[in-house]
């Protein structure tokens, strides 16, 4: 082993804060759609073509493992031809698992397929502790046997069976995963207390037009009458809520007057509400929304909540623009633990905010000064760039690849609206260590 250290080049983001948002953007295809769809595909006895998917890291990652399980995988300019038939492998590798959230759903689409899986714990952002003690619950009343060995859940059935599902609580993941395995099934599965999301019913309608049945996707009864086979079909995702919202904060946090296209606009019921409450203006049509606001921002208390409610991926960008509202704002964290890590780079910015529990009490200040910050996981990356957006002077983001994990093009998108913003290679003069084999 060779100890060296010196600068290495690292690529960071540079904001020039100050200036105001004006324009027309558009949204991209849903990145929490994208990485449940893809592995739905396996499910397949004939390829299957999935439009409108965002250049994503996290999309590129589910690409090279499926390539790694046997399928023929092509992707160009957001469209992605899966052919399903080779795949014979159930191991997913770590070294890619490792690399996002989502990578349990292969666990669901594998056991539909194969009957077998082991696939290691998902790596990615790191926001507290993401049990799946209900996606074994789930998966194990359909006649899977389910076990967690050190890093890896390992999954077996012989055959795999319908039956009642009755989650403790409302879980996404958990969802999916029974929604994959129950649609290669024998027999009927009833999801109580599932999951509404909108990248629920995108995931459902997928695998009907691919000949599953499933029915309630959107209520909190999901049922599922299993099928032996599924054949190919061409599907297009839908547009990226969760960037449209980004895309909305980051407008009023600038003052500025965005309307962002292609979005589905009663997705964004949750934060349309709030931020009307706080001041700003927010007309829409059917596939538009236009965003305006003068600055007078208020004070306002939000708490996250599984959808319909206030999603926790915007609670990071929205606490961000709640640093400079006149008052004191309460944010509740009922979803992931440590959701209130970019506070602490906030800080470091001029903002004034402590956090007691799951709750944020953000003081609000007359405005943000430019600092070098880090980012600590996907969602705090789009709230550290709207705070670089709000911010006088230069901000200097660190760990960039957080944001390529989930948003396309973001500081293109951003800087074709006006923002003063460019992605760089800096100096970083943190130890390198190199292995050498002699």
């Amino acid at each position: 082993m060779v100890m060296a250290s010196g600068p290495i080049l690292v690529p960071k983001l540079q904001i020039v804060g100050g200036n105001r948002l004006e324009g027309v953007t558009s949204v991209s295809g849903g990145k929490n759609t994208a990485v449940a769809i893809i592995p739905a595909a396996l499910l397949s006895d004939e390829p299957c073509v999935i439009e409108n998917l965002p250049d994503i890291e996290d999309v590129h990652v589910l690409m090279r493992i499926l390539t790694f399980l046997g399928a023929q995988v092509e992707l160009e300019d957001g469209t992605m031809r899966i052919d399903p038939r080779g795949v014979e492998g159930h191991r997913v590798p770590a070294r890619l698992a490792q690399r996002m959230r989502a990578s349990y759903y292969l666990v669901g689409a594998l056991l539909g397929r194969l009957g077998r899986a082991e696939v290691p714990f998902p790596g990615g952002c790191m926001l507290g502790p993401r049990p799946i003690d209900q996606h074994v619950k789930g998966l194990r009343a359909l006649s899977a046997d389910v076990e967690c060995h050190g890093d890896n859940v390992h999954a077996e059935a012989d055959g795999l069976r319908g039956g009642d599902v009755f989650f403790d609580l409302v879980t996404v993941g958990g969802t999916i995963n029974v929604m994959l395995a129950a649609a290669r099934a024998t027999g009927n599965t009833t999801i109580y207390n599932a999951a509404k999301e909108p990248h629920i019913v995108d995931l459902a309608n997928f695998l009907n037009s691919m000949g599953a049945r499933i029915k309630g996707a959107g209520t909190d009864i999901i049922r599922i009458r299993g099928v032996q086979r599924l054949r190919g079909c061409s599907y297009t995702v839908i547009p990226d809520q969760i960037e449209t919202g980004t895309l909305m904060i980051a407008a009023v946090a600038s003052h500025g007057d965005v309307t962002i296209r292609g979005c589905i606009p009663t997705h964004m019921d949750a934060l349309t509400a709030k931020l009307l409450e706080l001041g700003a203006h927010v007309d829409e049509s059917d596939d538009y929304i236009r965003v305006r606001s003068n600055g007078a921002h208020r004070a306002i208390n939000l708490k996250t909540q599984v959808y319909p409610g206030f999603p926790t991926d915007l609670q990071q960008p929205a606490s961000t623009l709640l640093c400079t509202a006149r008052g004191t704002s309460m944010v509740t964290e009922n979803i992931f633990e440590q959701r209130f890590r970019h506070l602490e780079e906030i800080r470091r910015m001029g903002g004034n905010a402590r956090v007691v529990d799951r709750v944020a009490i953000i003081e609000g200040v007359t405005g943000l000064f430019g600092s070098s910050v880090y980012i600590t996981d996907l969602r705090a990356g789009a709230a550290l760039v709207v705070a670089g957006l709000m911010a006088e002077g230069v901000t200097e983001i660190a760990n960039v690849h957080y944001i390529d994990r989930g948003y396309e093009r973001l500081e293109q998108k951003l800087r074709d609206l006006g923002a003063a913003i460019e992605r760089v290679e800096v100096e970083d003069y943190s130890p390198m260590i190199e292995m050498v084999w002699k």
